[in-house]
């Protein structure tokens, strides 16, 4: 019950949000004076040892009366001879612990109170003759609760039957937060490793189809592509296989961009149609002079064919006259 604690915290951590400072110190007062001490068995037990040690037989009272009004009366009907008989002997362990430290006055005191009370219960009566017996550890009666067997066996006991206890009792809501929270954190871990092993079985599964689907002719291929290297087929019929990677195990990330450099400047596509409207209408508009030029020619009864030849036989008349009066004047 170590996070009852934990929900202390929290409660008083609550109160100083809220600014509830009567009510904090009512509550640090609670807890200071808390008999089931944060429902700690070890701490419950040490108080019991406490108040016997001390002789605090109110004190000791009220702490019983305390564990029976909120833990021992809920129990179910068959529990009720247990809690008595611990009960008694507590008290008995109380009477052995007051002889053994001469308190004969906290022994008389003790009968005292609870005469009343014990006089009509059977294993009390041989007790009453307990303040006057000269040597109580060697009573027949007495000796079996001298023994440190007795009282060890008795603090085990009520060791466990608090520690049950404590553990079946019914927890808040508030009590609940810690152990849910690591409760949720694990589920999660969990969720995430399932994930993962239902990952790896749907990967496993994609790829047996794979290889169910591909066929047994694509064995050498396979091992090629998983080896991360080509195969080619030489003259001879044989296969090589290269180190180089073939253009199916490229991926995306591996293909660099061509150096294809800017533009210098902005052109606008409009006037790039402009352009080449102007240069298709000076290319026409040379043609049709071409044409008109060849129909003039025509015309005139000329060609320009034979315009070319009357021109090449006047040049070439022009120079045989002039070579004729070059060797008359040398004979002259």
């Amino acid at each position: 019950m170590a996070h009852i604690q934990y929900v202390d915290g929290l409660i008083r951590e609550y109160i100083l949000f809220r600014g509830f400072s009567n009510t904090l110190k009512a509550f640090d007062g609670e807890l200071k004076g808390d008999k089931d001490k944060s429902f700690r068995v070890d701490k419950v037990i040490d108080q019991i040892l406490l108040l016997i040690h001390n002789h605090d037989l109110q004190g000791l009272r009220e702490l019983w009366a305390h564990l029976n009004n909120h833990l021992f009366r809920n129990l179910e009907h068959h529990f009720a001879t247990a809690v008595n008989k611990l009960e008694q002997s507590i008290l008995k362990f109380y009477l052995i612990v007051a002889y053994t430290s001469n308190k004969t006055d906290k022994i008389t005191e003790f009968f005292t109170k609870l005469s009343p009370e014990l006089i009509s219960q059977s294993e009390w009566k041989e007790w009453f003759f307990f303040p006057f017996c000269k040597n109580p550890e060697e009573h027949a009666a007495f000796a079996v609760c001298f023994s440190k067997q007795w009282q060890d066996t008795l603090l085990i006991s009520l060791h466990n039957f608090l520690s049950t206890i404590y553990q079946c009792m019914p927890q808040p809501i508030i009590a609940n937060a810690e152990s849910e929270g690591c409760l949720i954190k694990k589920l999660q871990e969990e969720n995430a490793l399932l994930r993962s092993k239902l990952s790896t079985i749907q990967q496993q599964q994609l790829q047996q189809q794979y290889l169910q689907t591909a066929g047994p002719g694509s064995h050498h291929s396979r091992l090629s592509a998983s080896s991360g290297g080509d195969q080619r087929l030489t003259a001879d019929g044989r296969i090589r296989y290269s180190s180089r990677p073939s253009s199916s195990m490229l991926s995306l990330n591996d293909l660099q961009p061509f150096g294809i450099p800017p533009p210098t400047h902005i052109v606008d596509d409009f006037y790039i149609i402009a352009q080449e409207s102007n240069s298709i209408g000076n290319a026409a508009e040379g043609q049709a002079r071409g044409l008109k030029s060849l129909i003039r020619n025509i015309g005139s009864g000329g060609s320009p064919v034979l315009g070319r030849r009357e021109a090449a036989l006047e040049r070439n008349k022009k120079r045989s006259g002039s070579v004729g009066s070059r060797s008359n004047w040398i004979h002259s």
